[in-house]
């Protein structure tokens, strides 16, 4: 008899340990996978490829509670182009990834292009610049450039700096 009731307690053990295995594996499988970006990117690139499998929506917020998030559907291929700043991003599916973060840094940078006459300059970086042009020492004009717009080479100096709006 006492043979018994502790086959009985071994076969109910082998059973609860086989469910919980089991209910582990559910709970993986159905976890988002999360291939791209990597945790804690730090990049000057303002557009990101987020790759990822076994999720619905993304979210993305600056604070870490996720009081104001942006959604996204999760599609193959998904870029979303960001400002600087830091950035908090998870995934939600059947259950939730980690957190993650994700940096983009400011750029200021000003290049020279070949023009039809003379050299113009380019707004290199990824953030708005206020760029003032110089002949020598007297100002002669002021620009306002978006990331990718040029002003016309009508100065021999030109200074740019953040745009804060």
């Amino acid at each position: 008899m006492k043979k018994k009731i502790e086959l009985k307690y071994k076969i109910d053990m082998v059973m609860i340990l086989v469910s919980v295995f089991v209910l582990m594996g559910i709970v993986g499988f159905s976890q988002p996978l999360v291939i791209a970006p990597l945790d804690e990117l730090e990049t000057f690139d303002t557009e990101v490829l987020f790759t990822i499998e076994k999720g619905e929506k993304l979210l993305i917020d600056d604070n870490l509670d996720f009081t104001t998030p942006d959604e996204y559907e999760v599609e193959d291929g998904l870029k979303i182009n960001l400002k600087p700043g830091k950035y908090y991003w998870k995934v939600v599916g059947m259950i939730s990834s980690e957190v993650r973060t994700l940096t983009i840094n400011s750029k200021v940078s000003l290049e020279f292009v070949e023009g039809e006459t003379d050299f113009d300059v380019v707004n290199a970086g990824n953030i708005k610049l206020n760029v003032d042009i110089y002949n020598g020492t007297e100002k002669v004009g002021e620009k306002k450039l978006s990331p990718g717009e040029e002003v016309v080479g009508d100065g021999t100096k030109f200074i740019g700096e953040q745009n804060d709006d």
